[in-house]
């Protein structure tokens, strides 16, 4: 990867330089038998749009904090690099009541009524579907994001050290995040090619940085595994022979 790279909306833009056909994030939730693969190029086009509804379609600007209530899934990693995109902080199981805007899935969707700002709601439905019933409060991202742009230029541009990510107590800009997740990448021996599976919740810095930023930083992809525990050990391991895992981050 480029090492001028100082944001996290640097690293997807030099992996879409670098490789855009190459897979990026490859999602399995055990619970439902889903399997989903992203590009680099179908991540960035989802980014792009979903950057696109934060900035003109929520109005939201750089500094603003957006409650991010979401559980590890590949639309979560959309929305991190979109508020990056975007300037926006994204406060990872952070207070609704305290946010400018929140995004939820259909587990929490009464916390997020605490945010007195613009509510968005994923179904979190296999293809990206929407709700049967768009949830009373709260805009159904399915349904928003589609008639985006599939290019984003932001209105102000992000720096390095502008805050970029909030989680378990701790706060990181932009550049802080990158030179984490490249430590992280060469703990965990990532390099361009390789491939980590992660079963890690996104709850903590540890489960973001297996589960998107670390494999993003190396030039590498991730196998996020939702529901692993519902994965019995044989299947476990034709996953890792079929998806030609490098190494793992249970």
């Amino acid at each position: 990867m480029n090492a001028s790279d100082r944001t996290p909306a640097d690293l997807l833009r030099s992996a879409l330089a670098a490789d855009p056909a190459r897979p990026l994030v490859t999602f399995y939730d055990d619970a439902t038998g889903e399997r989903v693969e992203l590009s680099v190029a179908t991540f960035a086009n989802w980014v792009a749009k979903t950057a696109n509804l934060l900035q003109d379609g929520l109005s939201a600007e750089p500094g603003d904090r957006l409650a991010l209530l979401l559980p590890a899934h590949w639309q979560t990693a959309v929305w991190l690099l979109a508020c990056s995109s975007v300037g926006v902080v994204a406060d990872v199981g952070g207070d609704p009541a305290a946010a400018d805007l929140v995004v939820s899935g259909p587990d929490t969707l009464d916390a997020a009524r605490a945010c007195s700002g613009e509510r968005i709601a994923l179904a979190l439905r296999p293809l990206g579907g929407r709700f049967p019933q768009p949830p009373e409060g709260f805009a159904d991202y399915a349904v928003e994001v589609p008639g985006q742009g599939d290019r984003f230029a932001p209105y102000v541009p992000v720096g390095p050290d502008d805050p970029a990510l909030a989680v378990d107590g701790t706060e990181l800009t932009g550049a802080q995040l990158v030179d984490r997740a490249r430590a992280d990448a060469a703990a965990l021996g990532l390099a361009a090619g390789s491939r980590l599976l992660s079963g890690r919740a996104y709850d903590t810095w540890d489960g973001l940085s297996a589960g998107l930023y670390a494999p993003l930083a190396s030039g590498g992809s991730v196998v996020l595994c939702r529901n692993l525990d519902q994965l019995p050990p044989e299947g476990l391991e034709k996953r890792v022979a079929s998806e030609r895992v490098t190494g793992s981050a249970p």
